[in-house]
C-alpha cells in the first residue's frame, strides 16, 4: 500500500529541487559585471567573464536568457579560441572579437554540443548571445562592437 504522504511529498520535492536550481542560477549571474555594449546602433548588456574559472563555466546550466543579454569573455591577449556548447542549454550565437573591436566571425552553436567552433583569427573577446541576435540585425564579420573601453582587463 502507497503512503499519502510520500506521494504527496515527491512533487512537492521536485518543486523546491527546481527552485534551488534556478536561484543558483540567478545568484553566480548576478556576481558578474554587466557592461552595456552596441553593434551598429544595437545595445546589449554582456556579462564579464575575464577569470579562468567564469570563462571555464560560461553560460553553462543556465536555461534562459534576457533578450539582448548576453556574455562577454575577455581574454590577457588575442589567440586563436574555440568553443563548444558541453553542459549549454540555451542555442547561442559566438561572435569572435580581435583586439580592435572589429567581429571576425560569427558561428551558430547547438545546445550540449562538444563541436568546436574556432575564431578566424586572433580574438580578444568572445562574445555569445542568444541564437540568432547577430542575424536578425544585420551584424556580420567587420561589425565594430563599441563599449569595450569600459571592460575590465582579463584576470588569470
Amino acid at each position: 500500500m502507497m503512503n499519502p504522504t510520500t506521494s504527496l511529498m515527491k512533487p512537492a520535492l521536485c518543486a523546491a529541487l527546481l527552485l534551488a536550481v534556478a536561484t543558483l542560477a540567478r545568484a553566480s549571474a548576478a556576481e558578474l559585471p554587466v557592461v552595456e555594449l552596441s553593434i551598429k546602433g544595437h545595445k546589449l548588456h554582456a556579462e564579464i567573464a575575464a577569470t579562468f574559472e567564469t570563462r571555464a563555466k560560461g553560460l553553462m546550466h543556465r536555461f534562459s536568457l534576457k533578450p539582448d543579454h548576453g556574455m562577454l569573455f575577455v581574454f590577457r591577449e588575442p589567440q586563436q579560441q574555440a568553443f563548444w556548447m558541453k553542459n549549454t542549454f540555451v542555442a547561442l550565437s559566438i561572435a569572435y572579437v580581435d583586439s580592435k573591436g572589429r567581429i571576425l566571425n560569427i558561428e551558430d552553436m547547438a545546445p550540449q554540443s562538444e563541436s568546436a567552433h574556432p575564431s578566424n583569427g586572433p580574438a580578444q573577446y568572445a562574445l555569445e548571445m542568444k541564437k540568432g541576435w547577430f542575424r536578425e540585425r544585420g551584424i556580420a564579420a567587420g561589425a565594430a562592437v563599441d563599449g569595450l573601453d569600459k571592460v575590465p582587463r582579463a584576470r588569470e
